[in-house]
């Protein structure tokens, strides 16, 4: 398996990102929650997207879902970073 692509919040648009899951890559996102450090795994199977966050598991049918997830969450370029 390829090396995970690990970015800080913001570091990459949401285009690199979703090229670098449909492409098979595992990307970690390095993120604080609740005054913690935490690692994001988000990946792609071919059919779901998935997000493993330190709360949860959650999964998204589109490609659509999964940026609106992206950027919701601030993960990517652009976004407004939220708790939760």
């Amino acid at each position: 398996m390829a090396e995970p692509l690990v970015v800080t919040p913001g570091e990459v648009s949401p285009e690199e990102m979703l090229d670098a899951l449909n492409d098979g890559q595992r990307v970690v996102v390095n993120t604080e929650f609740l005054g913690s450090e935490h690692e994001v795994t988000l990946r792609w199977d071919g059919e779901t997207y998935y997000c493993d966050t330190p709360t949860r598991l959650h999964k998204h049918e589109t490609e659509a879902e999964m940026r609106a997830c992206l950027e919701r969450q601030g993960y990517v370029e652009g976004a407004a970073e939220q708790d939760g």
